[in-house]
């Protein structure tokens, strides 16, 4: 008896994590942030939209940038921030890709000077009571290089 009543519990439990609203997010494209002489800095944008009435810790967000099956770029960003309750949060996820990678990838340019990417971004959002939520994001697109102009102009 003491057994069953348990079980009814631990079902009511989880059906109520599981109809728990979640955040959400969306990952814009790639756009070029910055050129030095070491590397390309690129530059993704993640909407969170967060479903509580209170602020919730983003613990670290995790990105992965590949072209042509080949990493191009990958980290960790420790603290972003946090998301502001019942409202929408931009991320900028920063990417820097050494200017010997985008070289090895030369033959993915083609005529029109652009590269073809996946992007894989996970947010660890620290949700009260339940604890860390993992967030996956991914996109497939191209961005553009920058021209000969663009790197004389910085």
């Amino acid at each position: 008896m003491v057994s069953g009543l348990i079980d009814k519990a631990k079902n009511y439990v989880a059906q109520k994590i599981a109809d728990m609203k979640k955040p959400e997010a969306s990952l814009s494209g790639i756009s070029l942030k910055g050129i030095n002489r070491e590397c390309i800095t690129y530059n993704a944008k993640v909407a969170v939209k967060n479903p509580y009435g209170f602020s919730v810790p983003v613990c670290e967000i995790h990105y992965n940038l590949k072209s042509a099956g080949r990493e191009m770029a990958s980290g960790s960003m420790p603290d972003p921030g946090s998301l502001k309750g019942n409202a929408i949060t931009n991320l900028d996820v920063s990417m820097k890709v050494p200017h010997n990678v985008l070289v090895s990838l030369v033959r993915d340019i083609g005529s029109d000077w652009d590269i073809d990417y996946e992007l894989q971004v996970k947010l660890i959002i620290d949700i009260p009571v339940f604890g860390n939520f993992i967030l996956p994001l991914s996109a497939k697109g191209e961005f553009k290089l920058p021209t000969l102009s663009d790197l004389l102009s910085k």
